[in-house]
């Protein structure tokens, strides 16, 4: 039984996709806004 349970782990696992965009993780912890994947800064623009 065990063997059968490690096997289909071993198949499972040539399946999962790694972790992307990782490095966003912190920045999406501390609260920042992403639209579409791309992080939002806000502009400040003055009308003349």
């Amino acid at each position: 039984m065990l063997h059968m349970i490690f096997k289909l782990g071993e198949c499972a696992e040539k399946n999962w996709r790694r972790l992307r965009g990782f490095d966003y993780l912190a920045k999406v912890i501390t609260g920042v806004k992403f639209k579409d994947g791309i992080e939002v800064t806000k502009s400040i623009r003055n009308a003349a």
